[in-house]
């Protein structure tokens, strides 16, 4: 064998007791799994790594990933290779890099710049869902990634800006760049139903393409219309719609926030058990942290992000129609702010694009305002027009026993929604997974061990459809996590975000270890997975 891993605590991602064995790679798979009772001589190997105190899992899959970007720039991404992540889903909240022509590409690199910053060290020499999936296979890229056909990005291409239905040609467009990227690969595709210009479609235009979707095999990834007030209408929405559709449905960071959703949990659960007792096909991931992040453009009403990022900027320019921004900020509750009135001492800036902006990171807007001595309107409004847009937030508004209920559910998984982009990101981007494992697994018992690795392993692989990923089995490719149960942590911390976790040893993918004693090595182990017709 080329590595035997001995004594290990093989917590293997089916939620079943763990048990102690070797287990033995070769060729990049897992070739022999001898348990500590078994007859017969024990795997002799090229390479032994003692285990022993270390439980061996399957390698982490991250439903809800940022890295479009960063899986390019930064070939080291220790950020989620040391958390023992071995596969990311990219191409989330219905915004990424392809589909796309010259056209939409400037205006979407534009429009998601505080997620993945402006992409000018980036050579873009792709524009279809294959040529990105190609470009990462040419480069070589630290862990595996998946990836999502961006339905807003879709929309952009297709319809442009307007706020309006798409005509009937094209919508016949839509479907066929879709098809194009299912047929290149693409697992399924995403939506950010809060973000323009996505949010403009309706649901006839959604289930449309949802169709083209479970045609191939695919699920449907809905940020859905909102997280505060009526979320659980949102969270109808979309399980009606991919029923109609026939489509698999996975809800992005389902959560239930702002303080209309306090203790309303529950309800979110009900509304999935009754469905999927009635034959949906519905998965979910959350991450284990009360306060989330996106930018700070986002929270603007839909009506002001008509026509792209240079349109929003002329509506701040103009101090007729931004205080009428304002107005639907703070006194009505703005559609991108989740219907809720905005709360500016919620409103953490995490990172800006202009350097001379950064004496805003780690302060709330109304923080910053009572400074300046000026109101919280004035300060973001002064953010938003000299930063471009750029500028990327914390948003304080969750619950945590709503995060403790939802990630109990049988049908959860775990994902960062880690931006990495920022002065001050949010520590989702680096713990996540290590937090999981710590915090709610061996510190509150809310999930046992076993139960914490299969909802971070075998459950997303299932949705996925990985024939041979996601559990610790013999001819399974050898993508496997070693930590230590009893010291294993995320680092990282809203103070000092960007610390690697405690107690991760070593990270294997495809037999190769990405991380070892600790360490990132030079290993770029990672590659596109592509769906082809139902299976990846």
């Amino acid at each position: 064998m080329d590595l035997v891993i001995r004594d290990a605590t093989v917590v293997d991602g089916t939620a079943t007791p763990s048990y102690r064995a070797d287990v033995a790679v070769t060729d990049g798979r897992i070739a022999e799994i001898h348990p500590e009772d078994s007859p017969g001589p024990r795997p002799a190997g090229k390479r032994t790594v003692d285990a022993d105190g270390l439980a061996l899992s399957p390698g982490f899959i991250d439903m809800h990933a940022h890295s479009d970007l960063t899986l390019l720039r930064d070939p080291d991404h220790s950020a989620k290779a040391a958390q023992g992540v071995t596969l990311e889903v990219l191409g989330q909240d219905g915004l990424s890099y392809a589909p796309v022509d010259d056209r939409t590409l400037a205006q979407v690199r534009r429009s998601i710049s505080g997620w993945n910053g402006d992409g000018e060290d980036i050579d873009f020499d792709w524009r279809t869902v294959g040529g990105y999936l190609d470009r990462l296979d040419r480069q070589g890229i630290a862990v595996n990634a998946a990836y999502l056909i961006p339905q807003g990005t879709v929309r952009m291409y297709a319809v442009g800006w307007d706020d309006r239905p798409a005509t009937a040609a094209e919508l016949d467009r839509m479907r066929r760049l879709v098809d194009q990227g299912m047929r290149e690969g693409a697992v399924g595709m995403s939506s950010g139903l809060t973000y323009t210009p996505g949010m403009y479609a309706d649901d006839a235009e959604l289930t449309e393409l949802c169709r083209v979707v479970a045609a191939h095999g695919g699920y449907y990834c809905p940020h859905h219309r909102s997280y505060g007030a009526g979320a659980l209408e949102a969270y109808e929405e979309m399980v009606r719609l991919t029923r109609s559709a026939g489509c698999s449905l996975h809800l992005a960071h389902a959560t239930m926030n702002f303080g209309v959703n306090e203790g309303r949990a529950p309800d979110l659960l009900a509304l999935l058990d009754d469905a999927l007792d009635a034959g949906a096909d519905i998965s979910l991931d959350t991450y284990p942290y009360t306060p989330g992040c996106t930018t700070l453009v986002a929270m603007l009403p839909s009506w002001a992000s008509e026509g792209g990022p240079e349109a929003v900027l002329a509506r701040l320019a103009d101090a007729e129609t931004a205080a009428r921004i304002r107005h639907h900020l703070e006194i009505t509750g703005s559609d991108g702010c989740h219907g809720v009135p905005i709360e500016w001492d919620t409103i953490e800036i995490s990172g800006t694009g202009a350097p001379a902006l950064a004496g805003y990171v780690g302060r709330t807007v109304a923080e910053s305002a009572a400074l300046r001595g000026e109101e919280p309107w004035v300060t973001a409004r002064r953010l938003l027009v000299e930063d471009r847009l750029g500028t990327t937030i914390l948003q304080h508004v969750g619950h945590e026993e709503n995060v403790r209920q939802i990630m109990r559910h049988r049908v959860h998984t775990g994902g960062s929604d880690g931006i990495l982009q920022g002065d001050k990101p949010h520590p989702r981007a680096y713990g996540t997974f290590p937090h999981y494992l710590g915090r709610y697994a061996r510190e509150l018992g809310i999930l046992s061990l076993e139960e914490c690795v299969a909802h971070l392993t075998s459950r997303p692989a299932a949705r996925l459809r990985l024939p041979d990923r996601g559990l610790v089995r013999e001819g399974y490719r050898a993508d496997l996590v070693l930590f230590d149960p009893a010291t294993v942590a995320a680092g990282s911390t809203f103070v000092e975000p960007r610390v690697l976790p405690y107690g991760i040893p070593h990270v294997l993918i495809d037999g190769r270890f990405v991380i070892e004693d600790g360490r990132r090595t030079q290993v770029l182990a990672g590659r596109a997975v592509r769906s082809t017709g139902g299976a990846v």
